[in-house]
């Protein structure tokens, strides 16, 4: 099994797997919220053997500690400058939630640094509309309501759908809401991330023409699989995976399977 190591680069704490002769472009990993780097491990211990992987954490989430504010665009920024500072070259972009918004918008701005899309439970388009608890933190009143949130809310959270979260995992996510700016990290993320700003980027994926896996989980409460549909009808080389059981959260509820599907995809390049 190939070791993830966590590393640190461009203001950002990442997790790494580096093959002694990677074969095949890079894989970049962007995960959503509240997770971490840490929701991609079982991913990345199956492409590591071929592939150098990194999974950064998102500003203030995991291990990523930084002054704020904790925007899209400083977040896109951040994805930005660790794939330059690192030397990725051509890569693989694996997105889920929140990193569907920085990880996309960083491939439409950078196309020839993309080899293939991996997008998974999230949304891209300008005319979305949020789910109630977005809804409700991007409102006035939104820090109070979060500044509410206690460790057992948090977990329930997680587990609302299903999803097999450890005891570990929940300490691990909720480790920057009980000790450092998740809390705000949180408001200032969703506040920033207004759909209009996504306008520019329509048509953008198509436009890329790379190979495109779209990985969902079929009781996605949060981003349906009416959003995984528009994926598959605006990137003609999408191929979509819907896992039936599974909700938000499916790297958690089927890993192994999740990890397959991306291993079997990345390996097909």
């Amino acid at each position: 099994m190939p070791d993830v190591e966590l590393k640190s680069a461009g203001g950002l704490t990442y997790r790494e797997v580096a093959p002694s002769e990677p074969q095949g472009p890079a894989v970049l990993l962007a995960h959503g919220f509240p997770e971490s780097s840490r929701m991609w491990v079982t991913v990345m211990e199956a492409l590591g053997k071929r592939h150098r992987c990194v999974a950064p954490d998102l500003y203030c989430l995991g291990d990523s500690e930084d002054p704020g504010p904790a925007t899209f665009e400083r977040n896109r920024e951040a994805l930005d400058n660790l794939h330059e500072e690192l030397g990725l070259g051509e890569v693989v972009v694996v997105v889920h939630d929140w990193g569907g918004f920085t990880g996309l918008a960083w491939a439409c701005e950078h196309p020839d640094s993309v080899a293939a899309l991996v997008i998974s439970d999230t949304g891209f388009f300008s005319d979305g509309r949020w789910h109630d608890m977005a809804k409700a933190i991007r409102a006035p009143g939104g820090e109070a309501l979060v500044e509410g949130l206690e460790r057992d809310g948090f977990a329930a959270l997680l587990r609302a759908d299903g999803a097999e979260f450890s005891e570990e995992d929940i300490d691990a996510y909720w480790k920057p809401f009980a000790e450092g700016r998740g809390r705000a990290a949180t408001v200032e993320f969703w506040r920033s991330m207004d759909f209009e700003k996504l306008a520019p980027y329509e048509g953008k994926l198509a436009e890329l023409g790379v190979p495109t896996l779209l990985l969902w989980g079929a009781e996605d409460r949060f981003a349906s699989m009416a959003a995984a549909k528009r994926f598959e009808r605006e990137i003609p080389a999408a191929e979509l995976i819907a896992i039936e059981g599974a909700g938000h959260f499916v790297y958690a509820t089927e890993p192994e399977r999740c990890a397959e599907a991306v291993r079997s995809f990345v390996s097909s390049l």
